[in-house]
């Protein structure tokens, strides 16, 4: 249960009725992670927008690999709900569940491309030591490995915004949807 009053969609009215039915439609269903935030309806809003610019928004980065950042940052700060989540995202593109389950035990244990897994590298250690990320251990190999910068920067952006959504989840204690977070918009 959430540590703070949360408005349920039946209970809904002006503004946070539009946004919830507007998510409704968009994405399929309404989770958890936005009724959370309910007592601020804007905040729904310039999350979404920020949510789907990282991480369905034009990119080098694969659809893929942005759901692969998201399933590490998040099994690093130990967040279930987005484990789940973008677990399952993740495996509508790889279509193997048990790869994804390992990739939440242990990144380093399931075989990924070089680039996947200096990605996910770099996504379990921005988030678990942040300060001791140097260029030459993820960025620099990246480059040579020929991904772009901007490809670079996108990984960057989903690893701060999962750290974000992780600690808003934790923070306020957003419980997993009964259907475990499947069935959502993925492409």
């Amino acid at each position: 249960m959430a540590f703070i009053k949360v408005i349920e969609h039946s209970e809904a009215a002006g503004e946070l009725k539009e946004v919830y039915d507007h998510l409704l439609k968009t994405r399929g269903k309404l989770a958890e992670v936005h009724k959370i935030q309910s007592l601020n309806p804007k905040s729904i809003i310039d999350h979404m927008e920020l949510y789907m610019t990282i991480m369905f928004g034009k990119s080098p980065l694969k659809r893929y690999q942005r759901e692969m950042i998201a399933v590490v940052v998040s099994a690093a700060n130990n967040c279930e709900y987005c484990q789940v989540h973008h677990g399952a995202a993740l495996n509508h593109f790889w279509k193997d569940e048990e790869k994804v389950a390992q990739l939440w035990l242990d990144y380093k244990s399931v075989e990924l491309s070089e680039i996947d897994a200096l990605l996910c590298g770099y996504a379990f250690n921005l988030t678990s030591s942040p300060g001791d990320v140097k260029e030459s251990d993820y960025l620099a190999p990246l480059k040579k490995l020929g991904l772009e910068e901007r490809a670079i920067l996108d990984a960057s952006l989903v690893i701060a915004y999962f750290n974000f959504v992780n600690r808003l989840v934790l923070g306020l204690g957003v419980a997993l949807e009964e259907d475990k977070g499947v069935g959502y918009k993925y492409d």
